[in-house]
């Protein structure tokens, strides 16, 4: 088997590598002012995709050209056709304009997509699949492959072993002989979830409470609904604002992907959906907003932050990972945002709370050994800034051969 990397796999933006130059597995948009795509040369006749968030499909559109195989969960499939669609529109809003595709390719896309749910093994240019439930957001997915040859690899994508309000852990995954694997948050653990909403509300109805608005930058997949239950639970009622909207249209489809639709349905019923024109408006009293995006970088957010930012009373909650280079990463270190040539300082205090969908190092390292002890050979660590870290513990504690892999490198065995 042969493993090609490409989309700067050290990196916590990227993720996607190749299998005997014929199955690629993921093709992500590092999130930026101005988006980071990845290098191309490659002829992939089968794409897998492992979970709808930019830094895994964002790119995906810019192969249609060579008529690959594509598969994805449901969901998954809808939302890179969402991403795909504010690609677009955002590549018309930046100075460069650049795009990686164009909205032929982005129809293409949607015309060859497969839509196969978890646990139902499939076979492609004589591969056999399997996608398995990897928790982190709805229709996220771990990925088996075996070769003809009998050669297997599982690819866990993005995953978490524990619940949340939106989606249960990730389920048991299948033996390998080849391990690849996240590494987000190697090296750190993060605060018990109780203890981080208890933290987040409190400070939510204390920003109100003093006659300023809690303004919550979030991601459209995942967060923005995971945020309006949580505010929903504790009688909270939210003004929600941005794509997030359009993410729970495609979720109330498939609700055998959550964990409580009916939690869901009940926290967007009791929200107040904003248009356009009513943002001043929302302004006018202290209020809660949720809102994209989640990194600052573009959205209605930008609006919000556009009106507040001389406000001492206010708050910005960030609920997310900010990507250096990002308005989120700029506000939370240095108090600032760039915003069409401006820049804003903020005078709300920017709080950031660790709701992320990624294992800590405790739950990553507990698959790394169950892998390894059920007769996993050799383990591929990527998309984290401590891959090699990460790798030397791999071999140091249980002695398997184990890369941190960097752009462009390629793996025979």
């Amino acid at each position: 088997m042969e493993l090609t990397f490409k989309g700067g796999c050290r990196e916590v933006g990227r993720s996607g590598f190749l299998v005997n130059g014929e199955v690629l597995l993921d093709y992500g948009i590092k999130a930026g002012d101005i988006p980071e795509y990845p290098l191309n040369g490659m002829e992939p006749k089968v794409v897998l995709v492992s979970h709808g968030h930019l830094d895994h499909c964002g790119a995906v559109p810019n192969l249609m050209y060579q008529n690959p195989d594509v598969f994805m969960t449901p969901p998954t499939a809808e939302f890179t056709y969402l991403l795909g669609r504010d690609t677009l529109k955002l590549a018309e809003s930046t100075l460069s304009g650049v795009s990686p595709f164009d909205p032929d390719d982005l129809q293409k896309l949607a015309r060859r997509t497969q839509k196969v749910d978890f646990n139902k093994p499939f076979k492609s240019h004589r591969y056999r699949i399997c996608f398995y439930d990897a928790g982190h957001i709805p229709g996220a997915s771990g990925i088996f492959l075996e070769s003809e040859a009998g050669e297997s690899l599982f690819y866990t994508g993005d995953f978490s072993l524990q619940e949340t309000r939106l989606v249960p852990g990730a389920a048991r995954f299948p033996e390998a002989d080849t391990l690849v694997l996240e590494s987000t948050y190697f090296g750190e653990e993060h605060i018990p979830r109780k203890e981080t909403e208890e933290r987040f509300i409190e400070s939510v109805l204390d920003t109100v409470d003093r006659g300023g608005t809690a303004l919550i930058p979030a991601f459209a997949i995942g967060r923005t609904q995971e945020i309006l239950m949580l505010l929903d639970a504790h009688g909270i009622r939210a003004y929600v604002d941005g794509m997030g909207r359009d993410v729970y249209k495609i979720l109330k489809k498939y609700p055998e992907y959550l964990k409580e639709p009916e939690r869901l349905d009940r926290a967007f019923g009791r929200a107040i959906p904003v248009k356009d024109q009513q943002r001043d408006s929302v302004l006018k009293e202290p209020s809660v907003i949720v809102t994209t995006a989640g990194m600052l970088n573009g959205g209605p957010v930008l609006y919000y932050l556009s009106r507040l930012y001389k406000d001492p009373k206010s708050k910005v909650l960030l609920t997310g990972y900010q990507v250096e280079g990002t308005n989120g990463r700029l506000a939370l270190e240095h108090g600032f945002v760039e915003t069409r040539g401006d820049i804003l300082t903020l005078k709300p205090r920017v709080e950031k709370y660790d709701f992320s969908a990624h294992s800590g190092d405790s739950e990553l390292k507990q698959v790394v050994k169950d892998f390894c002890r059920k007769g996993t050979e050799r383990v591929f660590v990527m998309h984290g800034d401590k891959t090699e870290a990460f790798a030397e513990w791999i071999l140091e504690e249980i002695g398997v051969d184990a890369y941190a892999p960097a752009n462009g490198h390629t793996f025979s065995f």
